[in-house]
């Protein structure tokens, strides 16, 4: 082959290849460049070829395209909390909590935090999986109706091939749904009416005279949810496993640990989806605190106070997994056909007085044969196991205080289902006569293990008492319905 030929064959194959070398060292925006009928509430993400990194330095600006004004700046050189691991080291290679931070706001400079739902919180303002870098631009900073630029520093990202781009604007759509619209669709790839939870929480009224449901398509929602003040509300999945809402918060990481809240609520749904904490620790999947709050379909992973309850919950069809006192347990919860995995003691009952609270009609207790998370060290890596026990119900306070124990906590299980409970099956439990057990209710009737053989009772702490026929039939009657643990209120899944 004479030189000018093998020139040629070089020249055609450099023009075949340098397509795929741009691609391979570009980006890809989303919102695209230019894009118009963008959600307010959208996230932003860059996509590389390489798995890049989040930087420790730089600034992310979003200003207005109309008067130059800028509207969020994100500025990375501050760490996204006092405790941005959510732990802390210890010399053998362990992890403990540190002590909950001060709460998020203006009033703690030199941290990230936005505002969701009227509450500040820490948060991360670039996460990155895999190739995709996300930008969390602080909530609600974005209006309908504008055009907006973004740049960014050349430090915000390391590695992946980051070049910042030269040109990145987008325009948001003209006006939000109707105010009186009784369906909201959120979609991650932002073809809905908005493209997190959060965006159709806050705008979804705090009364409604009819229910107003707000479905989500399937995709991974990487936000802190926290829904305050509103009543007559569905939030329904289109797929439970499909749909993923979480984050990783907890008690080290802000002072409001759940990665979803239900609070000051009422005549709320949730259904049909998957709630994950990514964070171990005082890390709840979910907190409700409202009144006829249904869970129908769902899945609830979390650590330490995975489901923190409070006012009155019906939940049904659903499963819950934690690393320990899985369930605080605060409300009058119904729970039916439900499962409960725990890798340390399924609930802490804190059933207050004149309230029932903590049934289970049924439903599956499984124990979870793994090491505490936080317990697994270089030194142990087989870490450190805690028994399944149905409850503990330790002194929490100092003797004859007003937070010494519960002395009204109820859990009561109705055909019950377990796996890996020991024989004395609850407990610890205060010793008397320093703690009163007269009021417990610790309760269960006809419990089996999973092949359906009846468990031998023998063993059985004595604060606990099994309920037979005939002589507990009105008993077990009662706690079959849900009304009456949920005094009065029959729950309808709509």
């Amino acid at each position: 082959m004479n030189r000018a030929l093998r020139r040629l064959v070089w020249l055609a194959l450099w023009l075949t290849l340098m397509p795929l070398a741009a691609s391979a060292q570009g980006v890809r925006l989303f919102p695209t460049n230019g894009a118009t009928g963008v959600n307010p509430d959208s996230h932003l993400q860059l996509t590389f070829a390489a798995p890049p990194s989040v930087g420790t330095s730089g600034r992310i600006t979003i200003t207005d395209a109309a008067d130059g004004a800028v509207v969020d700046t994100l500025d990375l050189s501050l760490p996204a909390s006092p405790n941005p691991t959510g732990r802390l080291p210890n010399p053998d290679g362990a992890t403990r909590s540190p002590p909950p931070p001060a709460p998020a706001g203006p009033d703690q400079p030199g941290y990230q935090f936005t505002q969701i739902g009227g509450v500040y919180f820490h948060f991360f303002p670039v996460i990155v999986h895999g190739t995709t870098a996300t930008i969390y631009p602080h909530n609600n900073r974005l209006k309908y109706g504008h055009r907006y630029v973004v740049t960014m520093d050349a430090s915000v990202l390391t590695g992946g091939g980051f070049v910042p781009p030269k040109t990145w604007s987008f325009t948001t759509k003209p006006a939000p749904p109707k105010a009186d619209a009784s369906r909201l669709i959120v979609s991650a790839d932002g073809k809905g009416d908005f493209s997190t939870v959060q965006g159709a929480l806050d705008f979804a009224p705090a009364e409604s005279a009819k229910p107003v449901t707000v479905f989500i398509r399937n995709g991974h929602y990487e936000e802190i949810v926290y829904l305050k003040g509103k009543s007559n509300l569905i939030l329904k999945g289109e797929s439970r496993n499909g749909v993923t809402v979480g984050y990783a918060n907890n008690s080290a990481f802000n002072r409001t640990r759940p990665a979803f809240t239900v609070t000051d609520a009422h005549d709320v749904e949730l259904s049909n989806f998957t709630i994950q904490n990514y964070f171990i620790g005082q890390a709840e999947a979910l907190l409700v605190r409202g009144e006829r709050v249904v869970l129908d379909h769902m899945t609830l992973k979390g650590s330490g106070d995975a489901f923190t309850t409070y006012g009155t919950i019906y939940m049904a069809d659903s499963k819950l997994t934690g690393d320990g006192d899985t369930i605080l347990a605060y409300a009058a919860l119904y729970c039916l056909r439900c499962e409960i995995a725990s890798v340390g003691p399924f609930v802490w009952p804190r059933t207050p007085r004149g309230s029932h609270g903590n049934v289970f009609v049924d439903s599956k207790f499984v124990y979870l044969d793994r090491p505490l998370p936080w317990s697994i060290t270089p030194a142990t890596p087989q870490g450190r196991k805690t028994e399944g026990v149905l409850i503990r119900l330790p002194r929490n306070g100092p003797a004859g205080s007003a937070t010494a124990n519960f002395p009204y906590a109820e859990m009561v299980l109705i055909d019950c289902r377990t796996d890996g409970v020991p024989a004395e099956g609850w407990g610890p439990v205060e010793d008397q006569p320093a703690f009163d057990w007269s009021n417990l209710r610790l309760w269960e009737f006809n419990t089996t293990d999973l092949a359906g053989r009846p468990i031998d009772m023998a063993k059985r702490h004595p604060a606990t008492k099994r309920l037979t026929l005939p002589a507990d039939a009105q008993t077990i009657a009662d706690y079959r319905r849900p009304d009456y643990v949920l005094g009065g209120w029959r729950p309808v899944v709509r």
